[in-house]
């Protein structure tokens, strides 16, 4: 911050930034249409139209909470309904059996839901795709028939009515319109909370995680524990709004309450209105549930089932047109045109760069030990005995032909594989040395690497890409973007930052690969054929940068199969074949030996090096 910023009152600062975002074209365009949920029905004064208007209000409010599951972490959960069924139970037992005001006895359901969130999540995250799903459903299945069984609690199939205790301590009232304030709060509370994930540290940690799990890995993401922070989060908000809609309807019954029919309709809301989005959940619901609940209230008994029957058609309409939602197609286009607005020419400020993590260590000093590393797939050995000492300060080639090895080797000495025997050690930060067992531990000792095959978060910008890289040394939003310009500039990336990286061209996708790694600060990089497929130019650009990297007392190990580029750049290599490490030295000497020559090189090399 500057010195008048710095000497200007804290207070008066607050003041000054809340009145800058409220000027903010996005914010009170935002306000401004949140508001027509309440001034219409208001307006119309029907009874009807505020049930439609509490429906909407809660069904978007129990989208937005499982778009943070669905949606930004891309866990697609189809039991969600547990957490609004224990919520509402527990609110209403709460007043039966103690008096217990609904507004005390939610938070008791939220908690209640939290830590059952916990138990499904843990166990479920380790499954994939459908199977994570199904395991969902299987979840919220047993929960409803517990509900059923045990009757002289929940009061069974036949139901359990809620005490009518009128007045705002028990959340019941004769005009309906209240039920609207109170449905209205719960769904700016769930999108503020669902804003400020999707602009934090969590936010682009779920967001990494969904799109590529290796590559958050790499960048120091515990991939289980920002996915249980997102379910406890979920959980939490769904059981809040499950506690109101108990009192709104008053009666409840574990087939409604523990519904795989509405489980499906809040992710459905979420999958119309734009997956991972903020407005995607509201624009959703704000499509579909009007159309069926002025269907049935037109239709009456006829219309028994039409809801199921829109959701369907709407659905089917908007994934074969729009795949990216209501908010994913048209949201760009529709912030370009807010942003024309009176205040939209004033964005955020840059911050300047805090200072990188300096590199400390003797230049030479082992840093990176693996020893006698064994690697086995069934009865296939991919790596046998192999042992590497990383010197700090140094370039390491690793060569070899194709299947010799080499990436397996990477993947042990950076935690995504388990040797099956053999042991790794790394010099950490503090100087110290350790033996970490999985690929986040090894990312924050200063391990980085890329990857043989480029794992972008194709979604992301480029900028925000290297971001998720420099959350791991930066917790706050704004320095985790300044330090990330800064490695964009380094890498050559800053004319690009805000294009999405799916749109880059393979040269481009390896330097910010190389970008997203160095944001994490190491102190070892292990670059994986990261000048294969690019132009000759690309070639040389990368040849610069790890030089410049190496400067700058990062120790480089690097694959290659471009023998100019490595043996220009190693200062000692290592030579692989059939798992094992059969040559290592000064790569002038390496490159006569008889073995290399024979296994990897071959005679034409020799010939054309003149050895």
């Amino acid at each position: 911050m500057t010195a008048k910023a710095l000497a200007t009152p804290a207070a008066a600062r607050r003041k000054s930034g809340l009145l800058s975002r409220l000027t903010d074209p996005r914010v009170y365009c935002s306000l401004l249409a949140l508001s027509l949920l309440l001034i219409i029905p208001v307006a119309i004064d029907s009874p009807f139209i505020v049930h439609v208007f509490v429906t909407i209000c809660v069904f978007a409010a129990l989208s937005t909470a499982w778009n943070i599951v669905g949606g930004y972490a891309g866990q697609l959960s189809l039991g969600h309904m547990v957490f609004y069924g224990i919520g509402g139970y527990t609110t209403a037992l709460l007043i039966q059996h103690f008096s217990l005001s609904p507004w005390i006895g939610m938070w008791a359901g939220a908690a209640l839901s939290v830590l059952v969130g916990i138990g499904i999540g843990y166990p479920c995250f380790r499954l994939r795709g459908p199977f994570f799903s199904l395991a969902t459903i299987a979840f919220l299945e047993v929960v409803r028939l517990l509900a059923i069984h045990f009757h002289g609690v929940t009061g069974g199939a036949a139901g359990l009515i809620v005490p009518l205790k009128l007045g705002w301590q028990w959340m019941i009232f004769r005009e309906k319109i209240n039920y609207l304030y109170i449905a209205f709060g719960l769904l700016l509370f769930a999108m503020a909370v669902s804003w400020a994930i999707r602009n934090s540290k969590l936010g682009f940690y779920l967001t990494a995680v969904r799109e590529r799990e290796d590559a958050a890995l790499a960048a120091g993401v515990s991939n289980t524990r920002v996915k249980l922070k997102a379910v406890m989060i979920s959980a939490g908000l769904t059981s809040l709004v499950g506690s109101f809609h108990a009192m709104y309807i008053t009666f409840l019954e574990p087939a409604t309450m523990f519904s795989l029919a509405t489980s499906i309709e809040i992710a459905m809301f979420s999958l119309i209105g734009g997956l991972g989005t903020v407005a995607g959940p509201l624009l959703g619901t704000v499509l579909v549930v009007p159309l069926a609940e002025l269907a049935r209230g037109w239709l009456g008994a006829s219309a028994n089932g039409l809801h199921g029957f829109v959701y369907g058609t709407v659905l089917v309409l908007i994934t074969l047109t729009l795949p990216g939602g209501l908010a994913g197609t048209f949201g760009p286009w529709v912030v370009r045109w807010i942003d024309r607005l009176p205040g939209g020419g004033t964005r955020r400020e840059e911050y300047e760069a805090p200072e990188a993590r300096p590199i400390t260590g003797t230049p030479g000093e082992p840093i990176l030990t693996a020893e006698n590393l064994v690697m086995k797939f069934g009865g296939l050995t991919a790596t046998d005995n192999v042992s590497i000492t990383l010197h700090r300060g140094e370039i390491l080639g690793i060569i070899g032909p194709n299947g010799a090895g080499k990436t397996t080797i990477f993947n042990q000495i950076s935690g995504f594989l388990k040797p099956t025997s053999g042991s790794i050690s790394v010099v950490g930060p503090d100087g110290a040395t350790r033996t970490p067992v999985s690929a986040d531990e090894f990312a924050r000792l200063g391990v980085g690497r890329t990857f043989q095959i480029v794992q972008p978060f194709g979604k992301l910008t480029v900028l925000e890409n290297i971001m998720v890289g420099a959350f791991m040394r930066h917790a706050k939003v704004d320095d985790a973007r300044a330090a990330a310009l800064r490695v964009a500039r380094l890498v050559g990336l800053e004319d690009i930052k805000d294009v999405e990286a799916r749109n880059l061209p393979i040269g481009g996708l390896k330097r910010l690969e190389v970008a997203r790694t160095l944001a994490t600060e190491p102190s070892i990089l292990l670059l994986d054929e990261v000048m294969a497929g690019q132009s000759q130019s690309d070639t040389q650009r990368m040849v610069q940068l790890i030089r410049t990297i190496r400067d700058s007392g990062v120790t480089v190990i690097a694959i290659e199969h471009n023998m100019q580029a490595i043996m220009s750049l190693s200062d000692r290599i290592v030579v692989v074949d059939s798992g094992r490490v059969i040559a290592q030295g000064d790569p002038q000497e390496v490159v006569k030996d008889r073995r290399v020559i024979e296994a990897y090189l071959g005679e034409d090399f020799v010939h054309a090096q003149g050895i």
